[in-house]
């Protein structure tokens, strides 16, 4: 199968990635949400320089790449991690999982409008598809849980940002490899989150007393999820594009809610399991994936 090591290494990361979620809820509970979310990928981001470094794969930008990567890293570092932060604090891991598994069929309508990629009406009934199984959540049946749809607008935001990010990603990985735009992305976007936690947080820090579990979540989230994860997924943007990329998002609210369950103790609602099938729809009608398959079959046969 063309591509099958790409596919295999990104389900990895799917894998990884559902369950940074998990770790992530698990950490703004115990630490300063926004600098445990700067320290984090600043860890990766060193982690990462240190690799490429190693093994000669370090390239220094021109003025273009620059500006490309300060804004990537502002909507997929900054934004999209300070704001995941103070969403999981008002809702649950289940949630913003699912919201973020819109993230394949937002990629596809900035690739549609920024990279004039072809949008027809199956691709735009996908989308709406699954933009239908995330208002499942946002919007509350009651006002107890107004808390966690506000949590939830928060990470729906996140997502917005991160989806916008793949697009500028695309564009500097042209002339840029993937590995040093990622590494160059989470130092820039450490900086930021740090000297923002500092004037939102009173002084408060994440290097206080805390157990060895924490550290060890901490670290695994940041050296393998921050770190390696978009590496490799940064690499398979480069060689399979930004849409049949973020497909494999969709396997990451799955992972999440199983790992939510599991490590957290979070209940699956009924409302949560119909916003995934919903999800899990629109991704594969809005990124072609569907219809790529279905001309595969026709022409096969």
């Amino acid at each position: 199968m063309k591509h099958f090591s790409v596919y295999a290494t990104l389900m990895f990361v799917m894998i990884v990635w559902g369950l940074n979620v998990v770790a992530v809820k698990y950490l703004v509970d115990v630490m300063h949400p926004v600098q445990m979310q700067g320290v984090r990928i600043g860890a990766a981001g060193i982690a990462a320089l240190a690799i490429l470094y190693v093994l000669k794969e370090l390239k220094k930008p021109n003025r273009k790449e620059i500006l490309l990567i300060g804004a990537a890293a502002l909507f997929g570092q900054v934004l999209h991690h300070s704001l995941l932060a103070w969403g999981l604090l008002n809702t649950t891991a289940g949630n913003a999982s699912l919201i973020l598994g819109l993230i394949p069929v937002t990629t596809a309508v900035f690739a549609a409008v920024l990279l004039r990629e072809r949008l027809n009406l199956l691709r735009i009934v996908g989308i709406l598809i699954g933009f239908s199984g995330v208002m499942l959540i946002i919007i509350p049946s009651n006002e107890a849980l107004s808390a966690a749809a506000g949590g939830d607008l928060l990470i729906f935001l996140s997502m917005i940002s991160q989806a916008f990010s793949f697009i500028l990603i695309r564009q500097a990985s042209i002339s840029l490899p993937a590995g040093a735009m990622t590494a160059y992305m989470l130092l820039a976007g450490s900086i930021v989150l740090i000297g923002l936690s500092f004037i939102t947080g009173g002084g408060e820090t994440v290097f206080q007393p805390h157990t060895a579990a924490v550290w060890t979540v901490f670290f695994s989230s940041a050296l393998l999820a921050t770190g390696a994860g978009h590496i490799l997924f940064n690499r398979a943007i480069q060689k399979i594009g930004p849409s049949q990329t973020a497909v494999f998002n969709n396997f990451v609210p799955f992972f999440a809610l199983g790992g939510s369950w599991l490590f957290l103790g979070e209940t699956i609602t009924v409302y949560q399991g119909a916003s995934f099938l919903l999800i899990v729809i629109g991704v594969l009608l809005g990124t072609e994936y569907a219809e790529y398959q279905y001309k595969k079959y026709k022409y096969a046969n």
